[in-house]
């Protein structure tokens, strides 16, 4: 049996392809003991606008440009939750299925009493996931010991997963040390983005690089078929 893991930073709402990946594996470890970074996508990310695509970000306090990990970051208003929710409301209203999943988001926004950024991260994560009926087990890179080195880490990471199969973005080729897997008999895999169709979304034209709650408000139970590892 082979078990496979992703580890990722954790995202605020991410797109699509994120959840393909937490689908395609056994565990998915989030790596918030990471640097956070500024303008990325920890904190924020695109959903439509009647006047096109445009950000939801929530306000974080940032003490140092080096210093600072994912999940020590906390947020800087109290009263962000209701303001994203609120724009969520002006902007999908009209989606075919926004009335199916409102009570759910509304209730996990209003309810957000988080301070920690990486905590409402993996609330949204958790409850996007039971929507669309994945089971992947997922944890942080807290519960485990964590070594120097940028590949030396994830390859120990996995070995302490029990994992034998690695799922890595594809940016990562640029950077991770391959015969490092290959030492410890670890299978790198990369995940591929491309070839995401295009579904029925309001305000043309089609934007693909959007939240998934853009594809859930608008194509509800169907969403999976919108996504490539169901």
């Amino acid at each position: 049996m082979k078990k496979k893991v992703a580890i990722v930073q954790s995202n605020y709402i991410p797109w699509r392809g994120y959840f393909d990946m937490i689908n395609l594996v056994d565990e998915f470890i989030l790596f918030d003991n990471m640097q956070y970074t500024r303008r990325d996508w920890r904190n924020r990310n695109v959903i439509k606008f009647p006047t096109g695509p445009g950000w939801l970000t929530i306000p974080v306090e940032v003490k140092g440009r080096y210093s600072q990990e994912i999940k020590d970051t906390i947020i800087s208003d109290r009263t962000w939750n209701r303001n994203h929710w609120k724009t969520i409301v002006h902007c999908y209203s009209k989606a075919r299925h926004f009335s199916l999943y409102r009570e759910m988001f509304e209730d996990l926004y209003i309810n957000m009493n988080e301070t920690h950024l990486s905590r409402i991260n993996y609330r949204f994560l958790k409850a996007i996931c039971r929507l669309l009926g994945v089971n992947t087990k997922i944890t942080w890179s807290m519960d485990y010991d964590l070594m120097e080195g940028q590949t030396e880490r994830l390859v120990d990471l996995c070995k302490q997963a029990g994992a034998n199969v690695y799922l890595s973005g594809p940016a990562a080729k640029d950077y991770l040390h391959e015969e490092l897997f290959q030492r410890q008999e670890i299978e790198l895999r990369y995940m591929d983005y491309s070839g995401y169709p295009a579904y029925r979304q309001l305000y043309p034209p089609f934007q693909p690089a959007v939240s998934i709650i853009d594809l859930i408000f608008n194509e509800g139970p169907n969403a999976i078929h919108y996504m490539k590892s169901f």
